[in-house]
């Protein structure tokens, strides 16, 4: 086990696995207060200025992705761990409901765990395709 993480490198790949599952996949932003340190810090690509710091803004982000793309799953395709990261490599599918258009993107993700929890994340996003 990682002194700085808490988990061995199995345990924060299914750490990073079930947050998406259950953050994303399940709508569970509740589960934000839990996974999030009180200091997360995000430097994703695409985050809306003004939202404010910590778990709270990451979990106003997604809230607001989930109700504009109420059907948005994420798929992971890879999952690589090292000391206290942990590289996501994904696909993301949504529905426009205003026109019926299904979408999807895929993107980078590099999460820091401290303290079994997420504590800086790095993001890259690709441009929406049609599908």
């Amino acid at each position: 086990m990682n002194s700085i993480t808490g988990f061995t490198l199995e345990e924060m790949k299914q750490f990073v696995r079930d947050h998406f599952e259950q953050f994303v996949n399940q709508k569970n932003i509740a589960i934000g207060k839990v996974n999030f340190a009180a200091d997360f810090v995000d430097h994703g690509a695409g985050v809306p200025v003004g939202l404010p710091p910590g778990p709270e803004g990451a979990m106003q982000y997604v809230a607001g992705a989930l109700r504009k793309f109420p059907d948005m799953r994420v798929t992971i395709e890879d999952l690589i761990t090292e000391a206290d990261k942990v590289v996501v490599r994904n696909r993301w599918t949504a529905t426009d409901p205003n026109t019926n258009q299904k979408f999807a993107f895929r993107g980078i993700v590099i999460w820091r765990i401290s303290n079994r929890q997420l504590a800086e994340r790095w993001a890259f996003l690709e441009p929406a395709k049609a599908v």
